[in-house]
């Protein structure tokens, strides 16, 4: 069994803790206009474009200004990313997960401090089957395991078992309002959410903090509200604070991003919302 990737290295504690080799599975069934891994995002994968992007490799001419029309791509094989000088590469690689366990195993001496293995997205959980199989092969091998998602999928609590550290978002309290801004309604997101507070020792929920969407007091206390009726200790929560570190990427992926300055966050609301959850007896933490 294969599995799609955009992105793969390794990271020290804001993907789980110690140092850890981070997979980045391709696709997502959210839309977060704020999303810093927009090649990330189409299960299908995106052609990108570099600064040494050259058009004239083109026989359609669908590459203009360093963004290519995709309409003008139709019944073309790509032959594009077979030519390192054009400048233009698929967004992901596919891989055996065989090959991705031999791989994680050869890097074990580099897993110090209580590190391992994250899986993270886009959204992970799209390739349901394939991640799973790689998760039992990790745990097998005795390779600590960590799972970032957003927690929609209705299979998710088959995961659990099989990861020692699990981080899922919540980017929103209200269904409608999640469905508006992301693109699905958040119902599975609590679901999940409350079964793994249940059922694990250990859950990492994070916020990311857009202003005009979540960021606001009333929101602080809302948020708040969801979780003290979920209610456990072992959850701990992160906010995070908008950034625009994916911002040049949409350019690259001839894709749109919409999102303003108006979005960002002071710290200054970032130490509300962790004094409100302090009331609250939530514990917050930074990474």
């Amino acid at each position: 069994m294969k599995l799609k990737y955009f992105q793969k290295g390794f990271n020290f504690s804001q993907d789980g803790p110690g140092n850890r080799l981070v997979y980045h599975l391709q696709g997502c069934n959210l839309i977060c206009p704020w999303c810093a891994n927009p090649e990330g995002m189409p299960i299908e994968g995106v052609l990108m474009t570099s600064d040494k992007t050259d058009g004239s490799f083109c026989p359609n001419g669908a590459v203009e200004s360093g963004m290519i029309d995709r309409k003008k791509c139709e019944g073309c094989n790509e032959i594009c990313t077979s030519i390192p000088a054009s400048g233009i590469k698929k967004s992901f690689v596919e891989e055996d997960v065989d090959s991705i366990v031999s791989y994680c195993k050869s890097c074990s001496m580099m897993f110090f401090d209580g590190g391992g293995v994250t899986l993270t997205g886009g959204e992970p959980t799209l390739q349901f089957t394939a991640l799973k199989e790689l998760l039992q092969k990790l745990k097998s091998a005795s390779i600590h395991t960590a799972l970032e998602c957003n927690a929609t999928h209705d299979r998710l609590p088959e995961l659990f078992p099989l990861t020692d550290f699990l981080i899922t978002d919540c980017k929103h309290y209200n269904c409608e309002t999640h469905k508006k801004v992301c693109g699905a309604g958040n119902e599975n997101i609590i679901k999940n959410i409350s079964l793994a507070a249940k059922q694990r020792n250990q859950l990492l929920i994070r916020i990311p903090l857009i202003n005009g969407f979540n960021a606001s007091e009333e929101d602080a206390h809302e948020f708040a509200k969801l979780f003290r009726e979920i209610g456990t200790d072992s959850c701990r929560y992160e906010f995070l604070r908008y950034h625009e570190f994916g911002k040049d990427k949409y350019k690259r992926c001839s894709m749109q991003y919409t999102m303003t300055q108006d979005a960002k966050v002071l710290p200054e609301t970032v130490k509300d919302f962790e004094r409100i959850f302090k009331e609250n007896s939530l514990i917050t933490i930074h990474t």
